[in-house]
């Protein structure tokens, strides 16, 4: 019996993509804000999160969403993320978490 794959974030997901021995770079220089829609599927104007791009080696660069606005550190600082989790729809593979910390 095959078992059924269930919807929804989680950190499994992210550490399936998301090395957590590597380290990890900071891309963005600004959030990019993330817009609710409505059931015509059309965009309104309420901010529901920012999101920001990342890489490490082996990855292409990959966005991150937070619900929360960050701090993002200079460009390529290394970052760690707090509570990293994606979820995977169709072929594609989204990432949140809470938030992020430069690595001294």
């Amino acid at each position: 019996m095959r078992a059924i794959k269930r919807g929804g974030y989680s950190p499994q997901v992210a550490s399936n993509y998301v090395d957590p021995s590597k380290p990890v770079y900071s891309l963005s220089v600004e959030l990019t804000e993330k817009f609710a829609y409505d059931e015509q599927n059309k965009r309104t104007n309420e901010v529901i999160g920012h999101s920001a791009w990342f890489t490490q080696e082996g990855l292409p660069p990959f966005e991150v969403k937070f619900i929360e606005e960050i701090k993002l550190p200079k460009y390529l600082s290394i970052v760690e993320f707090d509570n990293l989790m994606a979820v995977e729809v169709s072929y594609n593979v989204y990432f949140k978490a809470d938030s992020i910390n430069e690595v001294k």
